[in-house]
């Protein structure tokens, strides 16, 4: 017999358990009002399903004993359905992918992902499996290199690389977030490593940030890096006539500037992640400054407000440049996205179909800004879905194009 037995939570213990995840649970429909209630949100809205299970703690053996029990046991109920629903809400948009595809198919055309022995393509949007055991891929090649040099030191890409590769491979340019004055090229590698194992070659790239360099600084970076990869070509087994951008947040804004400015060669397309496209609607319409100081990160990539620099406002707003040779885009955004608002792709998708520019946006009604982190969570694998198809159709080689 255990001379010392666990004592039972008390129901005071189960009422204030309870009650923290009830409270955490409410940013789940709710917008979050600053920015770290916003960290706090993506936590909810993206690993929801393990908070379920601990807010379901509450529900140990003994709780009905006591009215704080009680209590605590139905705030864990409640706080545990609340985290599920954006688990609900992306398996009824998107559980079979029938949709996504519909519109993927009708942007793109038709094709299938790559896939390599032990990297198969992911088979559905959302795998129920993949929230609790995370998503897999095989070991690639990684290495570092110095591609330029700005005032700050030496700019940097990381390169990630299939472990063999049976001919060229197309090139994904990865374009880091960070609001144009922080952020690197080292953040979020899952995505890299997912999208190397099964056949592509991921550049993330650094580029120099605000206030030291302003636009457009950041496109001649990635001039410079698109540039040295192809000298690099032959020997990384690289096909620089197929290269997509994708970016992150303002790295979104880089790279539809950049292809705007058709600043890559064989550039066949841009992936958008919750990226500003219009900067004088973002400084028109600020967002909460408890979150994002949206005004001042403008002052430092932009030099001022749209009066005193208006045509740099114009050129680094991509809705305003694009043209009819603007590449085939694909955006995803998060619906209740505190630090970008969603009009900035209706307005962008608006635009290229004026255009006649293929196009697609991936809304994301339960997530927020960056929700992508969680790579294993509801927007990570819903995104990578979307990503590996539209790069399979947008990147192919001319004979598998036709």
């Amino acid at each position: 017999m255990n001379p010392h037995p666990i004592a039972a939570p008390s129901g005071l213990a189960r009422a204030l358990w309870g009650a923290a995840f009830f409270a955490a649970s409410l940013l789940a429909v709710f917008r979050a009002p600053t920015y770290h209630l916003w960290m706090l949100a993506l936590i909810v809205t993206e690993w929801g399903h393990w908070l379920a299970a601990a807010a379901l703690l509450v529900l140990a053996p003994g709780w009905t004993l006591s009215r704080g029990g009680r209590l605590g046991g139905a705030l864990g109920v409640a706080a545990a359905a609340l985290l599920l629903s954006p688990l609900v809400r992306a398996e009824a948009d998107f559980g079979r992918g029938r949709a996504l595809d519909r519109g993927l198919t009708a942007a793109f055309g038709a094709g299938a992902p790559l896939s390599a022995p032990g990297a198969p393509a992911r088979p559905a949007p959302l795998v129920p499996a993949d929230l609790w055991l995370g998503v897999h891929s095989p070991k690639v090649r990684e290495l570092s290199a110095v591609y330029a040099r700005d005032c700050d030191g030496p700019l940097r890409l990381e390169l990630y690389l299939p472990e063999r590769a049976s001919g060229p491979l197309p090139v994904v340019l990865v374009v880091h977030g960070g609001s144009w004055r922080g952020g690197s090229r080292l953040e979020m590698p899952e995505l890299s490593r997912y999208l190397a194992a099964r056949g592509y070659a991921v550049a993330s790239v650094d580029y120099g940030l605000a206030p030291g360099e302003r636009f457009p600084g950041q496109l001649e970076d990635l001039r410079e890096a698109a540039a040295f990869l192809r000298a690099r070509a032959a020997a990384w087994s690289l096909d620089p006539s197929r290269v997509a951008l994708l970016g992150r947040s303002a790295g979104a804004q880089i790279a539809l500037a950049a292809a705007a400015a058709r600043a890559v060669p064989g550039l066949k397309g841009v992936v958008d992640f919750y990226g500003p496209n219009d900067l004088r609607l973002a400084w028109a319409e600020p967002g909460s400054p408890w979150i994002l100081d949206s005004r001042a990160l403008l002052r430092d990539y932009l030099g001022g407000p749209p009066a005193s620099a208006p045509a740099l406002y114009d050129e680094a707003s991509p809705l305003l440049e694009a043209g009819r040779d603007f590449p085939p885009t694909l955006m995803i955004h998060g619906g209740r996205d505190e630090l970008v608002r969603p009009i900035h792709e209706f307005r962008l998708a608006a635009r290229l179909k004026a255009l006649g520019v293929p196009h697609d946006f991936v809304e994301l009604p339960w997530a927020t800004h960056g929700c992508d982190y969680a790579f294993s969570g509801p927007c990570g694998q819903v995104s990578t879905y979307a990503v590996e198809r539209f790069l399979a159709r947008t990147l192919a080689p001319p004979a598998a194009a036709e």
